[in-house]
């Protein structure tokens, strides 16, 4: 199976310019490439069934985490698959160590263009400053948290522009774990979160 694994997240993929090319480009790229499982088509009801993802992440190293940026964070179902699939004893915790030395890499679009993320325009902050929540889940986890590719913009991007970024991704998604940077990223010391942290009945 393959070693690389997108987990889409939008909402309205059939109206999503940049989300649905992405999906797409990644999609032909075949299974023995790139597994994609878009989560909105699986579990239109929000009932996710937590042992099929936890089975695809156990199969892969590279773990693609690919959605339009909803409100500063990601859209709901996304969050709700991190809240469930992300379990305590699995993937952080006393004996969680179920993604330790997997790769996280974020794939992420914005409807405000890079200029709106400034202290001196209407998103207020770099952009950077979202980031440390998808930084701390993937150091909880023991996994490294590779620099995300953002595309700005989305809704204005032109087609050239679109079709340009698609082949970046692609290809990166093609040339894991032949990326340059992997080599400056240390892999992060597993936290220590100790089995006390939750009540016991909260456990199961």
């Amino acid at each position: 199976m393959a070693d690389v694994l997108v987990v889409a997240a939008h909402p309205h993929l059939e109206t999503s310019r940049v989300n649905r090319a992405l999906t797409l480009a990644a999609s032909a790229l075949g299974e023995r490439e790139v597994e994609v499982r878009d989560i909105y088509a699986l579990y239109p009801d929000y009932l996710i069934d937590i042992d099929a993802e936890q089975a695809a992440l156990a199969r892969a190293r590279l773990v693609v985490w690919q959605h339009p940026i909803h409100w500063y964070s990601m859209p709901a179902l996304m969050k709700l698959w991190i809240d469930e699939v992300l379990s305590f004893g699995w993937a952080y915790g006393p004996g969680g160590t179920a993604l330790k030395g997997k790769d996280l890499w974020l794939a992420a679009s914005t409807g405000g263009p890079d200029d709106s993320y400034r202290p001196d325009s209407y998103n207020r902050y770099f952009f950077d400053a979202f980031l440390p929540p998808y930084e701390q889940t993937a150091e909880l986890c023991g996994m490294r948290f590779v620099p995300p590719l953002v595309l700005h913009g989305a809704h204005r991007v032109t087609d050239a522009e679109l079709e340009s970024h698609a082949q970046l991704y692609t290809s990166r998604l093609l040339s894991y774990p032949h990326w340059p940077e992997l080599a400056e990223i240390e892999a992060p010391e597993l936290c220590d979160v100790p089995s006390e942290a939750r009540p016991e009945e909260a456990q199961g």
